[in-house]
């Protein structure tokens, strides 16, 4: 199969395209670096010809609902008016558990997403999947000032990037499947025990105050709106084995 994989340098994204290779696909990465701007629509067309399908992992950083439903909307309605030109049969993307429980903030973003991939004309799958073990070192980066780092209070079910991207390769090799079983880690976590933990394995110092985000927003961190229930399928490689291998 030929795979087109956007936000294929990212942290799943790279998994992805890894994963792809690996089993035998023709893989074409839609990002900057290959002269494909997601959000303008430069370079698309051209770089979906002859695609089976394609894997949206891309993604933005931002907290603001308004900028995170600007971007996923625009890069979304040019993904699928791109697939519908070249005759793309498969659309995927990649979403998150439990945000139709709490769509603000940067969930605002995937919630549309979702919903425009639903109301569109290409066949299509969505797979939900929970934060990526990689989210502590990320949230640690973005607000630690000196050695304390501020971490909100959050029930997180962590999973690694490389066991989504070979779900996602799973479900690219089949037909359009629709909405498809949520995706989660092999237990649940508290955000600021595996901040310590990440920082542990990397051999430094953490002090970690640990803080409720309020409103909706932060009551879904806390409550268990974003890890799986019923249902769901679960990986295998639990935060602490993933951020014992980072320090090897």
């Amino acid at each position: 199969m030929k795979l087109a994989v956007a936000g294929g340098t990212g942290t799943v994204g790279a998994h992805v395209v890894e994963v792809a290779r690996e089993r035998g696909h023709e893989v074409v990465v839609l990002s900057r670096s290959a002269g494909v701007d997601l959000v303008t629509g430069t370079g698309l067309s051209d770089a979906l010809s002859g695609v089976d399908a394609v894997v949206d992992v891309a993604s933005t950083q931002t907290v603001s609902a308004k900028e995170s439903t600007a971007f996923f909307s625009t890069v979304t309605r040019h993904l699928l008016a791109g697939e519908s030109e070249k005759g793309v049969g498969h659309h995927l993307a990649l979403s998150i558990v439990g945000i139709d429980r709490a769509p603000q903030s940067y969930y605002a973003g995937k919630v549309e997403q979702e919903r425009i991939v639903r109301s569109g004309t290409v066949p299509w799958t969505i797979l939900r999947a929970t934060q990526f073990h990689e989210f502590a070192a990320q949230i640690r980066a973005r607000a630690s000032f000196g050695p304390v780092s501020i971490i909100p209070k959050m029930l997180s079910q962590p999973i690694a990037a490389r066991e989504v991207a070979e779900r996602l390769i799973d479900l690219a090799e089949r037909p359009p499947s629709g909405r498809v079983a949520d995706l989660g880690g092999p237990r649940r976590e508290r955000m600021a025990q595996m901040v310590r933990g990440q920082a542990r394995a990397i051999g430094k110092r953490a002090l970690v105050l640990e803080v409720p985000v309020p409103g909706a927003y932060g009551r879904a961190m806390r409550d268990g709106t974003l890890v799986t229930s019923a249902g769901a399928d679960h990986g295998t490689q639990t935060f602490e084995d993933w951020a014992a291998a980072q320090s090897r």
